[in-house]
């Protein structure tokens, strides 16, 4: 099923508009009931999701960085090292922002298109790309692992708000399907993400902004950073937040069903047996004192600035 981000490959992301590029078609047939649930890069489904929808399951995260891809003739080098103005091809306002102000001896041209009509962009030998640059977990997730030239370490490029996890998209109501999906829940992936979302959601960001994520789970401490830069790299405000979680011990025992279903959603995602509404509920309120923080430092002026740069620009 094809989306509108699907089918408008000549304009740049923010250009054609930051909500459901690649989610609106697909919760029409879940609302219409011509599906039972909808499987989604989590990274392109908005925040908040229309009434009556919510995430029933999040599954174990892929790898999350950014991955460099190089064409042919560059094959042996990396972004540091490539010549003054190689151009790298990327649609995301996050990675163009954060290599202007990184490797400012590189040119950023914009790029379209699903992995293969990428990668034959950048392979032709009459082409502008010296390298691309791709979530590492589609490339993965397609088994084309060897075309990875350099992964980017989140102290390089800080990854996109759910990026490498699927979530599952199914009407809140529909109690089947739910029971279905619950044993799906991957732990981490669910609460770093829930962070993650929550951060975005309370800055009210989308495409149309360079926001950007790394957050990680160790034990039961959770740490999370975030960043908003100006469209030229030039200004970044950022800051680390961590808090400890409970997280209830695995006692060996099969699940045991709780009696009653909370109605609380924690950025859309449904509480389960395997994550508690507490663990669920501290991840959110993380990410929204990072944003809160963020914001202190000015970061919605930094966003509108961007906002009203690229409406100019159309």
């Amino acid at each position: 099923m094809n989306t509108k981000g699907d089918k408008i490959l000549d304009k740049s992301l923010p250009k054609i508009g930051e909500k459901s590029l690649f989610t609106e078609e697909l919760e029409l047939a879940l609302e219409n009931g011509s599906v039972d649930f909808v499987v989604h890069s989590l990274k392109d489904l908005p925040t908040i999701l229309p009434v009556g929808m919510a995430l029933g399951a999040i599954l174990k995260r892929e790898d999350p960085r950014d991955a460099v891809v190089m064409s042919k003739k560059f094959k042996d080098k990396t972004l540091t090292t490539l010549p003054k103005d190689s151009v790298i091809g990327t649609s995301s306002l996050r990675r163009s922002a954060q290599l202007l102000r990184n490797m400012p001896h590189l040119k950023i041209e914009n790029i379209r298109g699903n992995l293969n009509t990428r990668l034959k962009k950048l392979n032709d030998e009459n082409g502008p790309y010296a390298a691309i640059i791709l979530a590492a977990a589609g490339l993965k997730r397609m088994g084309w692992e060897d075309k990875i030239s350099q992964l980017l370490e989140p102290e390089e490029t800080l990854y996109a708000v759910g990026q490498g996890a699927l979530g599952v998209e199914c009407r809140e109501s529909d109690w089947k399907i739910r029971s279905i999906l619950e044993p799906l829940f991957d732990l981490e992936a669910t609460l770093t993400c829930v962070c993650e979302r929550s951060f975005l959601k309370t800055l009210g960001g989308g495409c149309s902004a360079p926001v950007a994520v790394s957050s990680s789970l160790k034990k039961n401490e959770l740490t999370i950073t975030g960043a908003v830069w100006s469209l030229d790299g030039q200004t970044l405000i950022t800051d680390t937040s961590k808090s400890k979680l409970y997280l209830p011990n695995d006692d060996g025992e099969p699940p045991r069903k709780c009696p009653y279903q909370e109605p609380r959603l924690y950025c859309s995602v449904i509480p389960s047996y395997k994550i508690s509404s507490i663990s669920l509920l501290g991840a959110e309120f993380l990410g929204k004192d990072l944003a809160k923080n963020l914001i202190k430092k000015n970061a919605l002026d930094v966003m509108s600035q961007a906002r009203n740069e690229i409406l100019d620009s159309k």
